[in-house]
């Protein structure tokens, strides 16, 4: 269950002891106190998910017992108790810090609906934080090569800043990876980060999506809804491909950037905003700006700090590295033993161009993990690549001879002829290991299997 230990903090022991048998009836973990000086012992020698506090105890008031508490590192939810269920004594409660609260007199039937709360946002935060562990790191940038060490420097020297950051590159480079290292580290890390992506929402749209709306502002606006960038405050806001932004909506854009303010759309109300801008871009848009398709004052606003992502062929001292990340990630994401790289499917990776980047890369791996047989190592015909390594060993054939005179049927050998005695061959190279003959022929060790069978049936053999 998402919460275990409970601390009941009530000077009424009849409130503490019908507390705690209900508690205990559900098998909760319960201790208890009569005062904040005990509660506090009891936080000492334990730590717990869920505190029912009375506010007004003995030795002090709960809400500011609830403050302290606020600098714990693991905080335990609180539910204030209080013979006061007024508005303003609810309000207290929330401000303080409370997550709930209970009136007295109160049912068990209430506890019950609190501990089904607390139970269901207790296990979204322990969700949402295993998701985000498991997004960081598999969304780290990998690699060793000059160019990366050269990336993360300067994702390092302006992470630190309030600096707005233009990040540029082709598709599938790890545009977006960069700027959650940007935000990872910058003092705004605690803070929210905000991700739009203006290529996917409409023009009709996306204001709205950046400033809100008021209701009733256009057809479908039901209700008042805060913009990306208000709800960026005190944050970060990743603009990502900032090209695809209409003329009209790059001034406001600028506005924000200035002024750092801005009106929903049908309101009049100024909203301030501080928030930290980086945005990204697969265009020239120097280019754009030429071409009258984007602002040029816009342009130098996002600017400020450009970093250029190098395209996987100009780091290629990377693409083993990432290759053998990629192929751990997904065996473990889809439960398959793998035996990894053989030499000629790594020679083929290495000898790729890439035009897709590190996302080819990443898909190109994913789809081979899954078809990969178990116990083989992945081949570069598996992969869909060429196999220069192979190539590369194969003895040069020498150019053919002018004749006038064409060859007797009895010097041509059959391609099926030919085929047989290559894979023997190969099988005699290899001490009869059918992988590695399969792995020198360039074809899967089904195809093998299949074609010896054949062999097998041609020779009068039972296959």
């Amino acid at each position: 269950m998402a919460l275990d230990r409970i601390l009941i903090v009530d000077d009424t022991a009849i409130i503490r002891k019908s507390l705690e048998e209900r508690l205990r009836s559900k098998r909760y973990a319960v201790s208890t106190a009569g005062s904040i000086a005990e509660a506090e012992k009891r936080l000492l020698a334990s730590s717990f998910d869920l505190i029912f506090l009375d506010m007004q105890l003995p030795d002090g008031d709960g809400r500011v017992f609830i403050e302290r508490l606020s600098h714990n590192d693991n905080k335990p939810l609180v539910v204030m108790i209080t013979a006061d269920g007024s508005v303003e004594s609810v309000v207290e409660c929330m401000r303080s810090g409370a997550f709930d609260y209970l009136p007295k007199p109160f049912a068990m039937t209430q506890i019950d609906l609190i501990l089904k709360k607390a139970a269901e946002f207790q296990r979204a935060v322990r969700v949402t934080d295993f998701l985000n562990r498991e997004s960081i790191a598999q969304r780290e940038i990998i690699g060793s090569s000059p160019a990366i060490a050269r990336l993360k420097d300067l994702i390092h020297r302006v992470g630190r800043t309030n600096a707005t950051v233009m990040i540029s590159g082709e598709n599938g480079t790890g545009k977006e990876l960069v700027a959650n290292d940007i935000f990872l580290n910058s003092q705004r890390s605690a803070k929210p980060f905000i991700k739009v992506n203006c290529a996917a929402i409409s023009e009709t749209l996306i204001e709205s999506e950046f400033f809100g709306h008021e209701k009733g502002s256009f057809t479908g606006a039901t209700d008042q809804r805060d913009g990306r960038f208000e709800l960026a405050d005190g944050g970060t806001i990743l603009l990502d491909e900032i090209s695809e932004i209409s003329l009209a909506l790059q001034a406001k854009l600028l506005r924000v950037l200035q002024e750092r303010e801005f009106e929903r759309v049908g309101g009049n109300k100024t909203i301030k905003v501080d928030v930290r801008v980086l945005a990204t871009t697969n265009r020239d848009l120097l280019k754009a700006v030429e071409n009258g398709t984007f602002r040029e004052d816009l342009y130098y606003r996002l600017n400020v700090f450009p970093i250029l992502v190098p395209p996987l062929r100009e780091r290629t001292g990377d693409v083993e590295i990432l290759s053998n990340h990629f192929l751990e990630r997904f065996s473990k994401e889809h439960g398959i033993k793998s035996c990894g790289f053989s030499e000629v499917g790594m020679a083929g990776l290495l000898a790729h161009h890439w035009p897709g980047n590190v996302r080819e890369l990443q898909n190109v791996v994913e789809r081979a993990a899954i078809l990969a047989e178990e116990g083989v190592p992945i081949s570069a015909e598996l992969m869909g690549l060429a196999s220069p390594a192979a190539t590369a060993t194969r003895p040069a054939v020498p150019a053919p001879q002018v004749s006038t005179n064409p060859p007797a049927a009895s010097q041509v050998i059959p391609l099926h002829e030919l085929e047989k005695r290559a894979i023997f061959e190969a099988l005699e190279r290899t001490n009869g290991n059918r992988t590695q003959a399969a792995e020198l022929l360039q074809i899967s060790i089904r195809t093998l299997r299949n074609k010896l069978a054949e062999y097998r049936v041609d020779s009068g053999e039972v296959a």
